[in-house]
C-alpha cells in the first residue's frame, strides 16, 4: 500500500503536500464563507468566484502541459507554488485589515486560477518522474490519500478558526503551509528523478497533443466522462456551502463538517486505490461514476442535515473510485513525451467546466432551493456512467463477454475493444 514511500523524493513530496493541502482546504472554506458573508448568502456570487478561480484552466492548462513536456517540472512547481502563496497573503492581509471587498476576492481568485491552471498539469505529470511507471498507480492512490487527509483536517480547522478569529487569519495560515511543499521540493535529489526526454521547442506542440487525443477513442470517452462529472457533480465546495447555510440554516462549522464527512468517504476510497497494483479498468471507472451519482442524488433528497452527512460518506468512496481510475488510466496510457500535454487536456476537462458548472449550480440553488444542485449533479454523474458505457458498446466496436475474477464465484461482465491492438500498443487498460 505504501510502496511509493520507499522513494526518498516521493516521501519529501508527500509530506510537504500533507501540510500544504491542509492549508489549501482551509483557504477554500474561508473563501466560500467570506463570499457568503459579504453578499448575504448569494449563491450566484459564490458560483462566480468558483468560475473565476477555475476559468483560467480553459486558457492555460494545455499550455501548462506544453511547459511540463519542455522544462524541468520541479522548478516549474517551485515557481507556481510560490505565486500561489502570494495570492493567499494578499487576500489574508486585506481581510485582516478590514479592507476586503467582494471585488478583491474576485481578483485574487482569478490570479490564483491563472497560476493553478499551469501548476496542475505540471504537478500531475511530475508524479511519474518521482516513482517511475511501475509505482504510478500506487502513487496516484497515495496522492488521493494525502489530498483527502487534508480534506478532513482542513475544513474542520477552518470552521473553528472562522468562528474564533475570522476568515482573514485562515488565509494567512495557508501562506505558512506552502513552506512545507517548497522545502520538500528543494530537498529532492534531481539525479534520482526518472526524467523523460524534454520535448523540443517546435511549433504545433499543442495541436499535436490535441491530435493525439482525437486519435484515441478510449481517451476521448474518458475525458467526456471526466468533464461532465467534474463540471456538475464534484462541485461540493459550492453545493454543500449552499445546502448548509441556505437549506438547513447552519453555520461555517456545520459546512466544514459536511466536507469532512465527504472526505471520510474519499479517504476510504483513496486507501482502497492505494492498495491496488493492477491497471485501472474501464468498468471500474464508469461504474464509479454511476454509483457516485446514485449516492449524490440520495444526499440531495435526505430530509435532515445529519442524514445528508451520512450519505456523503459512500458518495465520497464512489467519487474517489472514479477520479483515481481516470487519473491512473490517462497517465499510464500515453507515452512519456506526450504525458504533460495530455495531462493538460485532462486538467482542462477536470477543472475547466467549473466556470460553467459553478454559476449554473448557483442559479439552480437560487431558483429551486439548495437541494437542487446536489440532485442535478447526481443525475448527471449517473447518466454519464451509464451513457458512456452504452456508447462504448454501440459505437466503438466493443464486445461483451462473461469472465471470472479471481476469488469471485459469480461471472462479471467484461467489455473488450475490437481494436485491442492499438490499445495494447499504448499499454491501455481495456477491461
Amino acid at each position: 500500500m505504501f510502496a511509493s514511500l520507499h522513494t526518498r523524493n516521493y516521501r519529501l513530496w508527500a509530506s510537504g503536500q500533507v501540510v500544504s493541502l491542509v492549508g489549501t482546504w482551509m483557504q477554500r472554506v474561508a473563501q466560500d464563507w467570506l463570499v457568503l458573508t459579504l453578499t448575504g448568502g448569494d449563491a450566484v456570487a459564490l458560483g462566480l468566484v468558483s468560475a473565476l478561480q477555475f476559468g483560467p484552466t480553459l486558457v492555460f492548462s494545455m499550455w501548462g502541459g506544453v511547459l511540463a513536456d519542455r522544462y524541468d517540472k520541479r522548478r516549474l512547481i517551485l515557481l507556481t507554488q510560490a505565486l500561489m502563496a502570494v495570492c493567499a497573503l494578499v487576500l489574508g492581509l486585506l481581510d485582516v485589515g478590514g479592507l476586503v471587498q467582494l471585488w478583491h476576492v474576485y481578483a485574487v481568485a482569478l490570479a490564483l486560477g491563472c497560476v493553478s491552471a499551469v501548476d496542475a498539469p505540471v504537478r500531475q505529470s511530475f508524479v511519474v518522474e518521482m516513482v517511475g511507471p511501475a509505482h504510478l498507480t500506487n502513487a496516484v492512490g497515495l496522492n488521493s490519500l494525502t489530498f483527502n487527509l487534508a480534506r478532513i483536517v482542513g475544513p474542520a480547522v477552518a470552521g473553528v478558526m472562522i468562528t474564533v478569529v475570522g476568515t482573514g487569519w485562515v488565509f494567512l495560515v495557508n501562506v505558512g503551509t506552502f513552506a512545507a511543499v517548497l522545502a520538500g521540493l528543494l530537498a529532492m535529489r534531481p539525479d534520482e528523478l526518472v526524467r523523460s526526454v524534454p520535448a523540443p521547442r517546435t511549433a504545433g506542440q499543442l495541436r499535436a497533443g490535441l491530435a493525439y487525443v482525437r486519435g484515441r477513442p478510449d481517451l476521448r470517452i474518458l475525458l467526456v466522462a471526466v468533464f461532465l462529472v467534474a463540471t456538475f457533480s464534484l462541485n461540493f465546495p459550492i453545493t454543500l456551502a449552499i445546502l448548509a447555510r441556505n437549506t438547513f440554516g447552519r453555520g461555517s462549522g456545520s459546512y466544514g463538517l459536511l466536507l469532512t464527512l465527504l472526505a471520510v468517504g474519499t479517504l476510504t476510497g483513496a486507501t482502497l486505490a492505494a492498495r491496488r497494483t493492477g491497471r485501472p479498468r474501464t468498468r471500474r471507472l464508469l461504474g464509479g461514476a454511476a454509483a457516485f451519482g446514485v449516492f449524490e442524488i440520495a444526499a440531495g433528497l435526505m430530509p435532515t442535515y445529519m442524514l445528508v452527512g451520512v450519505v456523503l460518506v459512500p458518495a465520497g468512496v464512489a467519487s474517489l473510485v472514479f477520479t483515481t481510475s481516470a487519473m491512473s488510466t490517462v497517465q499510464l496510457a500515453v507515452p512519456a513525451d506526450m504525458r504533460g500535454r495530455v495531462m493538460g487536456i485532462y486538467m482542462l476537462c477536470f477543472l475547466g467546466g467549473t466556470p460553467v458548472g459553478g454559476p449554473v449550480l448557483g442559479w439552480l440553488a437560487n431558483t429551486y432551493g439548495g437541494r437542487a444542485p446536489v440532485v442535478v449533479g447526481g443525475v448527471v454523474a449517473l447518466l454519464t456512467g451509464l451513457g458512456c458505457a452504452l456508447y462504448l458498446v454501440r459505437h466503438e466496436g466493443l464486445r461483451l463477454r462473461l469472465d471470472r475474477e479471481p476469488g469471485v464465484r459469480l461471472p462479471v461482465l467484461v467489455v473488450t475493444p475490437a481494436v485491442v491492438a492499438a490499445a495494447v500498443e499504448q499499454s491501455v487498460p481495456v477491461r
